[in-house]
């Protein structure tokens, strides 16, 4: 949001500079995330000075030029070659002098002082093109005879110039999305210290000129409508703003429109309250009803898109029917044009949560529908339509032709807030002065209805949607109090606490750790994303997901039951970013909902599982010419998972891995690291369909860690040490021919049962297979470690430790011994 300064101090006698200002914003709640400075035209004139053509001759080698000595008000005169048809002694003209930069489109030049057809010229006489005044390039800009010489140029045309700060606005300060909400929480900061007061615009001249156009207005839902009030005017007539409503809506980012739709924009950034002109003549019946339309309803908004309506949505209808969406868009012919002659003023109360509804569903964002879904103040209609009335009537002509007619069936009445000092202190940390208190709840227009030593009873005004219980009020006391006037405390308490072990926070932290230590970046992706994903999958059915009951769009509509999604999103859009070669991890929760636990207690359908993923897609390592390009393996992030494992204590000679078929909407190939039967891990090579459905010529390779499950177990770790061996290991290496359907992990299983004692480690390093060994067959090269704790190995018992396990081999696998 774009607050402009000099706009701001038309509701407040401040004199502050931005950096003072930024600060104090920011202190009260509204951060200013940006400071721009505002100049109607480019450059502000700089270096541009109003001067005098003393004398003006032909210059003698060009036709088209002209030499002409300038007086500026400096006390010497300037030479300048001038080329324009129209220039002669006597004129006051707007001279460019050298260092100053004229500025015409995105082009930009600096003046020097230069020879033109060997000419000295020290500066430039401007048309008015050039000094961003017009569009007229036939010839300099000749000013009146008035014009004192000297005066610098942005005076002499009275140029604005303005700071606009741009406010991140929180959800729940809607109070202040106007300058006049601004200037009103400004006032409550400052007015305790230089007793400033925030000014509301004047509306006391409004009045009914006749009644000659009366418009009847009905509300059929007061659900959805508390409050409905509008005026006709008629006689007005269309066209371009002033030039002072039209700068203050460039310094803020809007265009200006014509002179009606400008003035009900004016007022809505003025004081929070979005305004509909309606071509008058257009409303069928001169009436308005607020009503709901049958779902299908087909309708057309300003921009000329059909909709289709659903139930739910609340309409502006004539008598013919529906004219605007309330509270978020008009309809092809509700808005003013050219012709326009009557109007009629809407200003309104929607309900939020029903214009919130309308807007994402239509998936229509506009700055009626921001302000209207967040909780406009109820009680600024009738000042705001009041308002706007009489800036029409100053910059459009015309007569107030009705009455204010107030349609408000359900009034909103202020919150009533009990608090109590003891509470105020203790949760703000000091106790603060019950009068500076008292003054700081009058600063921001929240009534003390009843007070007691130790408790006061409040009135919150409507418009402060978000406070509605004793912790906000205590809050605003402490936003207007400052929170750096709360001292730190020089002494710290702390309790003993126990954590139970293992500590989850912990052990997340250890593998991301390790894993960023292996090149790898963690990612955090949103853990409300689209229902879309889920749609047409059988591991995740869409009927398992939690839905938003108030999406912020389409695409943000349900909670994540997988982080597939999410790092598939991550690396798509690395990819198209030339960065296509990513290790990628995240950790975070997947949400469940089981509809058939939905009739008993109402959080039983609910769940959540903790999840640890890791990516990896593109090359191994980055292309240099030392290491040569290799794509990143199934086997490579099979190691990254084990080396996790066994930083949580697993061991990893005791998991097995067995092929897994459980998903294969999202797995093209997978298996299951098991701890004693249990998963712990799923490692797989994502669906080609899937990774495709997100424009990813790469495979994807993906890992699961079942986190719950890696937590329940490792809690069962006790952490022992053991003397380093003080005898040496020996290796010994077999080549094994045996049957394609035999695998590793029964190689290995086998070979720890048959050597107890001295086997402590079997690796696989070659696996080879060609149809000269059989079709049917592979070759496998295993490596054996063989370690005695107490003494020196022999010969002898190496080669019975390898005798046994060539016979277990043959005997229980059918190998050959090559």
């Amino acid at each position: 949001m774009n607050i402009s300064y000099n706009w701001l101090r038309d509701y407040l006698d401040i004199d502050l500079n931005a950096a003072e200002l930024s600060t104090i914003l920011t202190n009260i709640g509204l951060e200013v995330e940006a400071v721009e400075h505002y100049e109607k035209i480019k450059g502000g004139l700089e270096g541009f000075v109003i001067g005098e053509v003393r004398t003006c001759e032909r210059h003698p080698d060009a036709d088209k030029l002209s030499i002409t000595t300038v007086d500026i008000g400096s006390g010497t005169m300037l030479n300048i070659v001038c080329g324009a048809p129209n220039v002669a002694t006597g004129q006051k003209v707007v001279v460019a002098t050298v260092g100053s930069t004229v500025y015409k489109g995105d082009e930009s030049l600096e003046i020097r002082k230069t020879r033109l057809r060997g000419v000295v010229s020290e500066g430039m006489i401007c048309a008015e093109d050039e000094i961003g005044m017009g569009s007229n390039h036939d010839g300099i800009l000749i000013l009146s005879p008035d014009a004192k010489t000297g005066t610098p140029a942005k005076e002499y045309f009275n140029l604005e110039h303005d700071t606009i700060f741009a406010i991140g606005l929180t959800p729940n300060r809607i109070d202040s999305v106007s300058h006049y909400g601004v200037a009103r929480d400004l006032a409550a900061f400052l007015g305790n210290e230089k007793n400033i007061r925030v000014r509301l615009p004047d509306t006391g001249a409004f009045k009914t000129d006749n009644t000659s156009y009366k418009v009847d207005v009905s509300i059929e839902n007061p659900d959805s409508c508390n409050r409905y009030a509008g005026v006709s005017m008629t006689g007005v007539t269309i066209g371009s703003s002033p030039q002072w409503l039209q700068e203050r809506l460039l310094a803020i980012g809007l265009n200006p429109i014509c002179n009606v739709v400008d003035v009900t924009n004016f007022v809505m950034h003025e004081l929070g309250q979005p305004l509909h002109a309606f071509d008058a003549d257009q409303l069928s019946g001169h009436r308005i009803i607020v009503k709901n339309m049958p779902a299908g309803t087909p309708f057309i908004t300003l921009d000329g898109i059909e909709h289709k309506l659903a139930a739910e949505d609340l309409m502006i209808c004539d008598a013919a029917g529906p004219v605007a969406i309330a509270g978020v868009f008009g309809g092809l012919h509700s808005g003013v044009t050219p012709d326009t002659r009557n109007i009629f003023l809407e200003s309104a109360y929607f309900n939020p949560v029903s214009v919130r509804n309308t807007a994402r569903r239509l998936s229509i964002s506009t700055d009626a529908s921001f302000r209207f879904e967040r909780g406009i103040d109820p009680n600024i209609t009738i000042t705001a339509l009041k308002r706007t009335a009489l800036l029409i009537k100053e910059t459009a002509g015309g007569s107030v032709s009705s009455a204010i007619v107030d349609v408000y069936p359900r009034p909103i009445h202020p919150v009533k807030v009990v608090v109590t000092y003891k509470n105020i202190d203790r949760l703000i940390g000091i106790s603060i002065d019950r009068a500076r208190i008292k003054s700081i709840l009058k600063s921001l227009e929240i009534n003390i209805l009843e007070e007691s030593p130790d408790r006061l009873l409040l009135e919150v005004p409507p418009y402060r949607v978000d406070v509605t219980r004793e912790a906000d009020i205590i809050e605003e006391i402490l936003r207007i109090y400052g929170y750096n006037n709360v001292p730190v405390s020089e002494t710290l308490k702390t309790s003993l606490s126990y954590t139970a072990k293992p500590d989850r926070e912990k052990l997340v932290n250890r593998i991301s750790d390790l894993l960023c230590g292996s090149g790898f970046t963690e990612i955090m992706s949103n853990s409300i994303t689209s229902s879309a994903y889920y749609e047409k999958l059988k591991t995740y059915p869409s009927e398992n997901l939690v839905r938003i009951m108030n999406p912020l769009s389409n695409e943000l509509n349900v909670m994540r039951q997988t982080l597939i999604f999410g790092g598939l999103e991550a690396i798509i859009h690395n990819v198209n970013r030339k960065n296509p070669n990513l290790r990628l991890f995240e950790y975070g929760n997947c949400y469940f909902y089981n509809p058939e636990n939905s009739k008993k207690e109402p959080l039983a359908p609910y769940h959540e599982e903790f999840h640890f993923g890791i990516f990896l897609t593109g090359l191994k390592n980055e292309p240099n010419w030392t290491v040569k390009e290799e794509n990143t393996t199934f086997f490579q992030l099979k190691g990254y998972v084990e080396n996790a494992l066994l930083h949580l204590g697993f061991d990893i000679q005791s998991l097995q891995a067995e092929l897994y078929t459980g998903k294969p909407d999202l797995y093209e190939q997978a298996i299951q690291l098991k701890h004693d039967n249990i998963p712990v891990a799923e490692i797989a090579v994502l669906s080609k369909d899937l990774v495709a459905s997100f424009d990813i010529k790469s495979d994807v390779f993906y890992a699961d860690l079942i986190w719950e499950t890696i937590v329940n177990i490792t809690a069962g770790f006790r952490l022992q040490f053991a003397e380093l061996p003080r005898f040496p290991e020996v290796r010994r290496d077999l080549a094994l021919l045996l049957n394609k359907t035999v695998t590793f992990e029964e190689v290995k299983e086998l070979a720890y049962k048959t050597e107890r004692q001295l086997l402590k480690k079997v690796s696989l390093f070659d696996v080879y297979e060609d149809e000269k060994i059989g079709k049917d067959k592979k070759s496998y090269a295993v490596s054996f470690i063989l370690q005695d704790k107490e003494k020196t190995l022999t010969d002898e018992r190496i080669e019975k430790a390898m005798k046994n396990l060539m016979a277990a081999y043959i005997k229980d696998l059918h190998a050959e011994i090559r």
